[in-house]
């Protein structure tokens, strides 16, 4: 196929021109030279392509449909000719990102807002998924670039650091309270059983509402320690680097929690937090809102977790695309 291409343009012009003699002079070569490539054509498919006709020549019915197949090759190389003269001119390209449905929400759109104000042309295309599956289809050429949590870099990529986010745990004040509430009719059914019998369950929510009007709560009566492991702890699911994360600083504090419910989504989290189903994990600055208004509260501790670097992961490459050149260029200096 590939010794033919030049007759397949001879071809495509003689057929479209329906005489040699113009289509040598769209070309630029001679009229033999012309007959000659279509002579080859010809024996190399084993059919007739043209006709001749005292007004030029005309294609036969094998012709017809090579035709029909070259012109829709022709378009498609003349459609992506005119694609590359308008990045050209007009600074046009396409961008495609990998990055979490958090890190989207929370971090990316603010950069995003301004450099498509800035760069109007450009196509983005944005890919969400984990931070691992992110790396991953960077290694497979599937994406440009992508927004992940600071882990181990392969060789051959950089990570560019853009701002830093703080894990916590949280929890609504309804459900602190009921959760020391219980702990205490535990503790009590344990040691005197027979309280049930009378009005301890009435005194502690008695307890319950006057801790309430007062601004105080169950949960200065239970460490934090306490707290996480007696709790429905509520963690993102496992193979994911921020609950990798939070494992391990939870076994580097010695705290092994009894029930744990997995969740997929970091606004999940939040949201499940808000209306009281257990503590749960998250990312402080992606609940700032709800943390400001009181519905969730941060848990205290003894240690923080350990802060973590938010970045933009690309190839280490001098021949980057364009877009994807303005796009780096744009975040480093929006960060400065």
């Amino acid at each position: 196929m590939y010794e033919n291409l030049n007759n397949y343009k001879i071809f495509y012009t003689v057929a479209q021109k329906q005489n040699i003699s113009h289509a040598a002079n769209t070309l630029f070569i001679s009229q033999p030279a012309i007959s000659k490539s279509i002579s080859n054509l010809e024996n190399g498919l084993g059919t007739k392509l043209f006709e001749r006709t005292s007004k030029g020549v005309t294609l036969t019915a094998e012709g017809e449909i090579l035709y029909e197949h070259i012109s829709k090759a022709f378009d498609s190389i003349t459609q992506g000719e005119e694609e590359i003269k308008r990045i050209n001119e007009l600074g046009i390209g396409e961008l495609r990102i990998g990055v979490s449905t958090s890190l989207c929400k929370f971090v990316l759109l603010d950069y995003l807002q301004e450099f498509i104000v800035a760069n109007p042309h450009v196509k983005m295309f944005i890919d969400c998924h984990s931070t691992i599956n992110t790396i991953k289809l960077l290694q497979e050429n599937k994406i440009d670039i992508g927004l992940i949590c600071e882990t181990n870099i392969p060789n051959g990529f950089h990570f560019e650091p853009i701002t830093q986010i703080h894990d916590i745990f949280v929890a609504s004040r309804a459900y602190l309270d009921n959760l020391t509430l219980r702990e205490q009719e535990e503790a009590s059914d344990a040691i005197n059983p027979w309280l049930f019998a009378g009005n301890y369950t009435n005194l502690l929510s008695e307890n319950i509402q006057n801790r309430h009007k007062t601004g105080k709560h169950f949960m200065s009566e239970m460490s934090t320690k306490e707290i996480l492991e007696k709790s429905n702890l509520m963690l993102l699911e496992k193979n994911n680097i921020t609950r990798t994360h939070i494992d391990e600083y939870l076994s580097s504090q010695g705290i092994y929690p009894n029930q744990v419910l997995e969740i997929n989504n970091m606004e999940l989290l939040i949201d499940f937090a808000v209306i009281g189903m257990g503590i749960a994990s998250i990312v402080r600055e992606f609940a700032a809102e709800h943390l400001k208004s009181g519905t969730i509260i941060e848990l205290p501790l003894e240690h923080e977790v350990k802060k973590r670097a938010v970045g933009f992961i690309y190839r280490n490459s001098k021949s980057k695309p364009s877009a994807l050149n303005k796009f780096i260029d744009f975040c480093i200096s929006a960060k400065a």
